[in-house]
């Protein structure tokens, strides 16, 4: 059963907010629920009065909440072992190493950027969660992230609900499409600045100069305490 059907079949009941909140959470630490997809489709259904919008963004965003803390206290707990064990330059250690760089240079709004970013999303958190980073900062920079994320992703969807009243799925599949439309755009964005990371030009040299992809570690220098 996928999240469209998980929300037609609980449209209307007060288990509709449970399921996203449970989607939502699981979602930040394991990215392969459909989170975004049960939110835009809730923004749907929003628009005929069912369920109520603002609920739905406050639920999401507690759940993304939720997910993200469970994210960083794994992170906190065995992020480096995991890191460890996945090759330096391969494919899916890039996200951390990105993650690491702009941790380091700009601070916690990578936790926000990252949010519309579903596989960095968890990269982000967890890299937080590994070099210590601090988690009343963490807190916020998630609770602000999320909530913009959460306000989005609904707000798609009731665009596609009003603009398709009489076929809420029409309205589905167009949430859906600019939600990936979105995503991709942060994603392209990301893949150039690291790029160009890669190639010292986005970086300081002090920075790029052989310390670029590394990951900071409890006894790293790059360790918040």
């Amino acid at each position: 059963m996928d999240a469209v059907e998980i929300a037609q079949n609980v449209m209307g009941s007060p288990w509709l907010y449970l399921a996203i909140y449970v989607f939502v959470a699981i979602d930040g630490f394991f990215p392969t629920i459909p989170g975004e997809t049960l939110v835009v489709t809730s923004g749907v259904f929003a628009a005929s009065g069912q369920p109520e919008l603002p609920l739905v963004v406050l639920v999401a965003a507690a759940g993304g909440l939720t997910g993200d803390h469970v994210s960083y206290g794994i992170g906190r707990l065995a992020g480096s072992r995991l890191l460890e064990r996945m090759r330096p330059g391969a494919r899916k250690r890039k996200p951390f190493d990105w993650a690491a760089r702009t941790l380091r240079q700009r601070g916690g709004s990578v936790l926000i950027i990252c949010r519309f970013v579903p596989g960095c999303r968890t990269a982000a958190t967890l890299t937080t969660g590994s070099v210590r980073f601090p988690l009343p900062s963490f807190a916020g920079f998630s609770s602000i992230g999320g909530l913009c994320w959460a306000s989005y992703f609904t707000m798609v969807g009731y665009l596609g609900g009003i603009t398709f009243r009489q076929h809420p799925l029409l309205g589905v599949v167009l949430g859906i499409a600019l939600a990936v439309l979105v995503a991709g755009a942060v994603e392209g964005i990301r893949n150039v600045r690291q790029r160009r990371a890669e190639t010292g030009e986005d970086f300081p040299a002090e920075e790029t100069a052989g310390q670029t992809s590394s990951i900071p570690t409890r006894e790293g220098t790059g360790t918040y305490q």
